[in-house]
């Protein structure tokens, strides 16, 4: 055993009591505390890495036959093609949206148009445009920055309560802007289950969750640094369903709160190569609810004189 240790403090895998080694790593204990040890790790193994342009063997990976899809595509799944019906709610001016976004928690039992679901799919999921990316194909960039337009974030929908589509489980093919069916019947009893029971989940029309296909990312991007961006690009999607939503009058939520396995069981993917990151939620606002029903209270300030206070929840971390 004295021999296994001296060998392990040798290699720098323990550290002796009271040296500066011990008292460092008693220093990031403390510093990163329920976090640690994953995050930290994780953290400090993903900090400042070597940036490499593509070398031959990656271009050579990349050809035709070594990408992944574009698109991903369910083809023997039914679909319900979305109407293309552009939106002029969509061209209201910036700092109003901006003013208005505010995270809702308290929804309407009205149910959400086929149309306000199409054009919130498409601005936020669907192409923008397509880009050559030379040796790495055929690119699309969407309405949100994703790095290096690797876009291997998809959309799955869950639609409890949405005007013209059956309560199911869908996916978002953006290619063709269709729903492809994945299972039918999705209660807001199953979403509260799936989703931690957290405010909200049980009265959403629809919820969106973001799923990362890995390859996609990790077929250019080689270090383990780039699961950093998918969440960013997470992001990214979120703030602008946030906005979308606001602007086309139905009130968003964003969420980490949820089972990753059991959502992934759901979708029917599999957790080692697909990673639910996010969840992403609207409905109509129930009528006159007040700002302060987190239990915060209005300053009575308004930053835009286009702001509309009416029917807005809040959560202690998203005040007006």
């Amino acid at each position: 055993m004295v021999k296994a240790a001296g060998t392990l403090l040798e290699c720098g895998l323990l550290a002796e009591e009271g040296s500066p080694e011990a008292e460092e790593d008693e220093r990031l204990a403390d510093a990163w505390g329920p976090w640690s040890p994953e995050a930290s790790f994780f953290h400090y193994a993903t900090r400042d890495v070597p940036f490499e342009t593509a070398t031959p063997e990656l271009r050579q990976h990349l050809t035709r036959e070594g990408r992944p899809a574009l698109f991903t595509e369910y083809p023997e799944a039914d679909r319900i093609l979305l109407p293309r019906t552009p939106d002029p709610r969509l061209s209201a001016p910036l700092e109003q949206t901006l003013y208005r976004r505010r995270t809702h928690r308290s929804f309407s039992a009205q149910p959400v148009s086929l149309h306000d679901l199409a054009v919130l799919l498409g601005t936020v999921f669907g192409p923008a445009e397509f880009i050559d990316g030379f040796e790495y194909g055929a690119l699309i960039r969407r309405t949100s920055p994703s790095g290096g337009a690797r876009q291997e974030l998809d959309a799955y929908l869950a639609t409890p309560n949405v005007a013209g589509i059956p309560a199911g489980l869908f996916h978002y093919n953006a290619r063709e802007h269709s729903l492809e069916l994945l299972g039918e019947g999705f209660t807001h009893t199953e979403a509260g289950a799936l989703c931690a029971r957290q405010e909200g989940t049980d009265q959403a029309a629809f919820i969106v969750f973001v799923v990362a296909a890995w390859e996609r990312m990790r077929v250019k991007y080689r270090h383990p640094r780039a699961y950093r961006v998918s969440h960013l690009n997470a992001g990214h999607l979120g703030q602008t369903f946030a906005l979308a939503a606001t602007a086309l009058g139905l009130g968003p939520f964003q969420s980490a709160a949820f089972d990753d396995s059991a959502v992934e069981a759901r979708l029917q993917l599999d957790s080692t190569t697909h990673s639910t990151l996010y969840a992403l939620a609207a409905g109509h606002p129930t009528p006159g609810t007040p700002a302060d029903t987190a239990g915060l209270k209005p300053s009575g300030k308004r930053p835009c004189a286009t702001d509309n206070p009416g029917g807005v929840t809040t959560d202690p971390s998203d005040t007006p």
